[in-house]
């Protein structure tokens, strides 16, 4: 496990400047960008995703999720959006994952595991020992048709969770239908290095002050 004495919050599907602002202010240490996705919510396009980045004040980081699994799609998408941090939300082979370093030295990886069944325990350690920085459990299944790589607003399997968060030795972000009636469970079972949130705190798909205040509180 990686240790960790407070839990950090990265605060997804961010829409605009202004919702960038609002998570900030109420305590965001990240902030989740969607690029272009084959399903779920909270899509923008990469000038404005560009735009926020450039509000984020330090020490915020910027995760951009991106559903590209080829080397040179990956570094142009970072190159337009201008992300610290690239959240891979779909499997990429190991040598991705080298190629990026060498390209990208300052930038952060963070891989999305989208928890199914305990095969992902082995898959999430395997993508350890290849040199990620982060790992994000999320609720998603890539092996549908219309591929599911986010915001579905489902909870997944915490037990698996548990294991992959106590076995890694890198930090582990929890997400996946994450709200104010779940949070401190999640906390006291997973014990995650940080929380990831979308829908939990919005409300007719906007980010909604009272949940994400709310939110917050519970977490801290």
């Amino acid at each position: 496990m990686y240790p960790t004495t407070r839990t950090r919050l990265k605060v997804c599907c961010i829409s605009s400047p202004d919702e960038a602002r609002l998570a900030v202010r109420a305590g965001a240490d990240a902030l989740g960008l969607v690029g272009k996705m084959p399903s779920g919510p909270g899509v923008i396009d990469d000038t404005l995703a560009a735009r926020i980045v450039q509000t984020a004040p330090p020490p915020v980081a910027t995760f951009m999720l991106t559903s590209e699994t080829e080397m040179n799609a990956i570094i142009a998408h970072q190159r337009r959006v201008g992300a610290n941090t690239i959240q891979l939300v779909d499997a990429v082979s190991a040598d991705v994952y080298t190629q990026l370093r060498a390209a990208l030295p300052a930038i952060k990886l963070v891989q999305v595991i989208h928890v199914i069944d305990e095969r992902n325990i082995d898959e999430a350690l395997r993508i350890v020992e290849q040199g990620v920085d982060a790992l994000l459990l999320d609720s998603g299944n890539p092996t549908l048709a219309v591929k599911e790589l986010g915001g579905t607003g489902r909870v997944h399997n915490w037990q698996i969770s548990r294991q992959i968060v106590e076995q890694a030795s890198v930090p582990v972000f929890l997400a996946g239908g994450l709200n104010i009636s779940n949070v401190e469970e999640a906390l006291e079972q997973i014990q995650p290095f940080g929380l990831d949130v979308c829908s939990g705190v919005r409300t007719n798909g906007h980010l909604d002050e009272a949940k994400l205040l709310a939110f917050v509180n519970a977490l801290r």
